[in-house]
């Protein structure tokens, strides 16, 4: 072919065919890294509103106490219960054989159902474990992603929640260690 006619021929190739560009290419990841930028933003601001520093600072240590206190509290009970029932069987003075025998009973039942305190025992120390997986779990993984509480605002409903437990006083018995001491409050009415 005459060089008149193989420059007319690449001509006409070219035109159908764009030459390769590294610059499209370049344009694409370029694209695709900055979604992936948005992408982990939104994961992290996410992650975020968990508020998981909070949860193990706060929430989690505080259901800790609470449960412990059930328990401590449910075996006071048991123990004030069974200590009672002990004293009336041990008692020297029964008003009559029938009377004797009827209380006998009632009591024996109250023994029995002193036996929950074991099997709750046992299944809020469960509860305390699995709280205690999560507690450091939720822990490793917010240090991991090196997160951050926002400070965009509380769920509502958690608001109203807390917004009624205030208006109503509904924090319940306190704990031994932060509650008024009953002889400084007899104190008070001496």
């Amino acid at each position: 072919m005459a060089p008149a006619a193989l420059s007319r021929a690449s001509k006409a190739q070219a035109k159908q065919e764009p030459p390769p560009t590294p610059h499209l290419d370049v344009q694409l990841i370029v694209r695709e890294l900055a979604s992936v930028a948005d992408y982990i933003k939104h994961i992290r601001r996410e992650i975020g509103m968990l508020r998981p520093n909070e949860l193990c600072r706060d929430r989690l240590p505080s259901v800790h106490q609470e449960l412990g206190s059930i328990v401590t509290a449910t075996a006071s009970a048991t123990h004030t219960i069974m200590t009672a029932a002990e004293e009336i069987l041990g008692s020297g003075e029964p008003p009559g054989d029938g009377y004797r025998n009827q209380v006998e009973t009632k009591l024996l039942e109250i023994f029995e159902a002193c036996s929950f305190q074991d099997i709750t025992g046992q299944r809020i120390g469960r509860v305390v474990d699995a709280l205690n997986q999560i507690e450091k779990r939720l822990g490793r993984f917010a240090s991991a992603v090196n997160a951050r509480d926002t400070n965009a605002a509380p769920d509502p409903e958690e608001t109203l929640r807390q917004a009624r437990r205030e208006m109503l006083l509904l924090n319940g018995p306190q704990d031994e260690a932060d509650a008024i001491a009953q002889d400084d409050i007899d104190r008070l009415f001496d």
